[in-house]
């Protein structure tokens, strides 16, 4: 892949695929976090005398106009990161649109309206999709993906536009690309794994993959109920996924006989309802009550999993270790996230959830070595996958 550095843009149209997919309450934005990782390419081109027209998607209005999923609340804070007006245009690539972007002059921004709202963008069909593809393509005249977000996906934007413009990658996207190299090629060891999150199923190839990469895998979240089940244990009413209780078993099984030491919880917050004001109780996770389920990690697996992270050198952390959502049960979660903080290792939070409970904790930023913007995209790609808009940005 080529870099923006390389591409002459002055005086050009440049479409940018950003990944601007932020959590909205109403028209109040949650959590900038993406948008904020989208300002530095943005801004660069800018500089550079580009003409900048940003397009990204916003939640699942599944090919129609879904105003709730209007990306203009993400227009006015994007232009209040970057100091600049930015235009919106109320359409993707209708009238609105071409207007916005034929009255753009060098160093100025306009932003799309979500590209979801045409079907042609998640169409599965390569010709409906090309058709949409040709219509941002007349709107530009280079492309730059830095939606990392959004690679691992075979969408007109990402995958069938670049094939059609001059294109390069994004800063955003070589920085996610180097740390992902670092945790894949030669990383530094001993090499942790820290997965949480609902459910396995979300995580088969990725723990597949890494078992024969990764020195220790330690498994928290609703996963971890699962394994536990698998080792023969009453986990109550919590997060439980059957159908993947045989899959477990050879996982444990594998990391046995390769040597992974692969962790579960000791104790967890037993609850006797899903809510953020539960009664609960910490007791065994080989224990626990048929009428409670586990919430979160207790306090001696936060100490355990604390005392598996202290040694390591590389870290990469995808999914909570609760409902951080809850602040009862969200002690596990910033449990893991001190520990990586107080790491002296190369420290990788695998975006998604991940991303938004450090910020919903409080934690510093800058204390992790890379928070990625993608958790979809960074666990396709440690699963060894070939990622569509990385591949087309490659040709």
């Amino acid at each position: 892949m080529i870099g923006i550095d390389e591409l002459d843009v002055k005086g050009r149209r440049v479409f940018v695929r950003a990944d601007l997919n932020v959590p909205l309450d109403g028209e109040t934005i949650t959590d900038d976090g993406r948008i904020r990782a989208s300002v530095p390419t943005i801004k660069k081109l800018i500089e550079r005398g580009a003409k900048v027209v940003v397009a990204a998607h916003l939640g699942r209005p599944k090919g129609s106009v879904t105003p709730k999923y209007s990306l203009a609340p993400v227009s006015r804070r994007l232009a209040e990161l970057l100091g600049e007006d930015v235009a919106f245009a109320a359409d993707v690539v209708g009238e609105s649109a071409q207007s916005v972007v034929a009255s753009l002059q060098d160093g100025q921004v306009a932003l799309l309206e979500n590209l979801r709202f045409e079907p042609g963008e998640e169409s599965k069909d390569d010709a409906v999709r090309g058709e949409f593809a040709g219509k941002l393509a007349a709107l530009a005249e280079l492309y730059v993906g830095d939606g990392f977000g959004a690679v691992h996906r075979k969408h007109a934007s990402v995958y069938d536009l670049p094939k059609r413009l001059p294109h390069a990658a994004g800063d955003l996207i070589l920085a996610e690309v180097e740390v992902l190299r670092k945790l894949t090629e030669d990383p530094a060891r001993p090499y942790v794994v820290v997965l949480g999150g609902a459910k396995v199923s979300d995580k088969l190839g990725v723990i597949a993959n890494l078992l024969s990469k990764v020195d220790r895998l330690l498994i928290g979240g609703g996963m971890a109920y699962t394994f536990l089940k698998a080792q023969g244990h009453e986990v109550g009413k919590s997060l439980l996924q059957e159908d993947q209780i045989d899959q477990v078993k050879g996982f444990l099984d594998e990391a046995a006989s390769r040597g992974v030491e692969l962790v579960l919880p000791v104790d967890v917050l037993a609850a006797t309802e899903f809510g953020a004001d539960a009664p609960h109780d910490v007791v065994d996770a080989t224990a626990i009550p048929a009428d409670r389920e586990g919430l979160d990690i207790g306090p001696r697996t936060r100490e355990l999993f604390a005392s598996k992270l202290a040694d390591a050198q590389t870290v990469f952390w995808n999914g909570p270790m609760g409902v951080f959502e809850f602040d009862a049960f969200s002690g596990g979660t910033r449990a893991v996230a001190e520990a990586l903080v107080n790491s002296k290792a190369f420290t990788v939070v695998g975006g998604g959830d991940s991303a938004a409970a450090v910020r919903r904790l409080g934690l510093p930023e800058d204390g992790f070595s890379h928070i990625s913007t993608g958790g979809g995209a960074s666990l396709e790609y440690l699963e060894g996958k070939t990622l569509p808009g990385l591949a087309a940005l490659e040709e």
